[in-house]
């Protein structure tokens, strides 16, 4: 996967702008395609942000998304801040690292919840072989911020329960990013 700052022409938007979105929301909810061909979504927290993948997730390595994703990369993370009522919506393609240096490098505490610790390496550290990383490189996104003040947000919200018409919120932009190599490469390890 490419570097993750990237931009796109005049009025597109961007992956920063996209992560100034997200910053504030701590669960994505993942979608990948199961064997049959139906969709499943579930929560994931979305890891800092690194190199690699524009977004990035941990997983136990042995649970079926990874086994979705390895066998169909592309995948949708959904974002919703219910405060501000905006969200995002992100199709991309996902890849599937073991790669110990950047497992180590995306570590957090906060991993040993998800990750009990069994003895020997099966601790929940940065070394624990169950871990597996989920890198998303976005392709594609949809989302809708806000183009005022929250306050004035929160009114149109009020005023609208009191009227019965539809508050302005903001603007919905989309985001088309540059293709990446990484769909070529997928499809050539599909058994």
């Amino acid at each position: 996967m490419a570097a993750s700052r990237r931009t796109e022409s005049k009025g597109q938007g961007s992956v920063d702008e996209l992560w100034k979105l997200v910053e504030g929301i701590e669960i994505a909810m993942l979608t990948t395609r199961r064997p049959d061909g139906h969709l499943v979504s579930r929560p994931m927290a979305t890891q800092k942000r690194a190199s690699g993948a524009d977004f990035w997730f941990v997983s136990l390595e042995s649970l079926p998304k990874i086994r979705e994703i390895v066998r169909d990369p592309l995948v949708n993370l959904a974002y919703y801040k219910d405060r501000t009522k905006e969200w995002v919506s992100i199709s991309g393609e996902a890849e599937v690292t073991r790669d110990r240096a950047k497992i180590r490098e995306l570590w957090a505490p906060d991993w040993k919840m998800w990750f009990p610790d069994e003895g020997g390496q099966k601790n929940g550290g940065p070394d624990d072989p169950r871990m597996a990383l989920i890198g998303v490189r976005a392709l594609f996104a949809q989302y809708m911020g806000l183009d005022k003040p929250q306050p004035l947000v929160l009114f149109d919200i009020v005023k609208s329960k009191l009227t019965g018409k539809t508050p302005k919120m903001g603007r919905v932009k989309r985001v088309k990013l540059p293709a990446s190599g990484f769909r070529r490469r997928a499809a050539r390890a599909r058994p």
